[in-house]
């Protein structure tokens, strides 16, 4: 019986985008929601409006140094807010999402680094409410593809300090699926008719993005201290179904600590805004998909993101987790959203240099990114962990 009441609401609100009288058509639609037993929601993700996953900061790499990164992060939400206050009213369970991130860098110059990043879902899944494996969706295969070069505008190096300033200018193409349906059996004909996925259970925004990014950073030498700030925006393109999932925006502020030139403690605040969805008419007039609603889109959060990270040789790991301390999540009187409950990041980094070999003079190694570090002796940097290299 539920998939029939499923099956006539979904063809009535079809029905309803093609009728001529918009205020007719949105006062019977508003009818029917108010005789539903649940209010919709509508989930943009659960975590970060960003193509982007895992990692505090991104600089620039040594000339020719190749750095291998492989990130796995989990988020799974099951609280929803009307605003800023936590609210009963939902229409699915939750939303969980398990997602392999992967970045190749390498130094361009001294100056210029070239990223190559991309991902692959593992698994998103919309649960439906009460476990409901008609409204339950899921998808997996690969997501976007990134490409982030970044360039060094500024570096002063004295005996105390390093200071560095970093811009990149990347895009998002879009690779995964955006437009993905889910299929079900009308019980009394046995036809299959389909439904589109909720916007969150999508692979990809089918969007091309462009990705403005910033970074300042200042290293105290001799406590091992560094203090950075970052700033992302990235511009949401439009993608052929009509839609803009919003731009995303954020400001965030770390401070770091070194222990043993092994061990780093990373304190992380963070400011994310997403603007509300925006729909092109003309394009969804006749199919505006019934599972979500751009009414309910967009926020504003603030994070703590404690990391840990531990390096030897070349190899380096890191966990750090997301603490939302405040969400504003865009609501209406009949549509909630899902926020952030729970979100952590795992990664792991290899990196080497492909530099041709040299000879050390005077048995003396330094650091190819903070060359104020001197030593008689292979080490690695106490700053960043790298490999120091013989002086040229």
């Amino acid at each position: 019986m539920q998939k029939v009441v499923s099956f006539v609401h979904v063809k009535i609100r079809f029905l309803l985008f093609r009728l001529k009288r918009k205020k007719f058509a949105a006062l019977l639609s508003l009818f029917l929601m108010m005789g539903s037993i649940q209010i919709h929601a509508q989930c943009c993700g659960g975590g970060s409006g960003s193509c982007m996953a895992g990692g505090a900061s991104q600089g620039v790499l040594p000339k020719y140094e190749l750095n291998v990164n492989a990130n796995f992060q989990f988020i799974h939400s099951d609280k929803f807010y009307k605003k800023d206050k936590v609210t009963e009213e939902r229409t699915f369970d939750d939303f969980s999402s398990q997602y392999g991130y992967f970045k190749f860098g390498y130094g361009v110059s001294d100056k210029l680094t070239l990223s190559i990043e991309t991902g692959y879902f593992f698994e998103k899944k919309e649960t439906g409410l009460d476990k409901n494996p008609a409204t339950t969706y899921t998808s997996t295969g690969i997501g976007d593809l990134v490409i982030f070069p970044r360039y060094e505008v500024y570096r002063k190096v004295t005996p105390k300090t390093s200071n560095d300033i970093t811009v990149g200018l990347g895009t998002k193409i879009a690779l995964g699926s955006y437009n993905d349906s889910a299929g079900n059996v009308e019980p009394f004909s046995g036809n299959v008719y389909y439904v589109t996925k909720p916007q969150n259970v999508q692979l990809s925004s089918g969007a091309q993005d462009i990705i403005f990014y910033s970074m300042l950073s200042r290293t105290y030498t001799k406590s091992m201290v560094s203090v950075f700030a970052t700033g992302m925006y990235i511009y949401k393109g439009w993608n052929p179904n009509g839609e803009n999932l919003g731009d995303f925006a954020s400001v965030a502020i770390f401070g770091q600590k070194t222990f043993h030139n092994n061990l780093a403690v990373t304190l992380q605040a963070r400011y994310e805004a997403v603007q509300q969805m925006l729909i092109n008419e003309s394009v969804l007039l006749y199919g505006k998909p019934s599972t979500y609603y751009p009414e309910a889109t967009g926020y504003r959060k603030f994070f703590i993101t404690p990391q840990v990270g531990y390096s030897w040789n070349k190899l380096s790991v890191f966990a750090a987790a997301d603490l939302p301390l405040y969400q504003y999540l865009n609501t209406s009187e009949y549509y909630t959203q899902v926020g952030t409950s729970l979100s952590v990041t795992a990664g792991i980094t290899y990196h080497f240099s492909l530099r041709p070999g040299t000879k050390s003079i005077a048995g003396k190694f330094t650091c190819p990114m903070h060359p104020d570090v001197i030593s008689d002796k292979p080490d690695v940097c106490p700053q960043c962990g790298m490999d120091l290299e013989p002086v040229k």
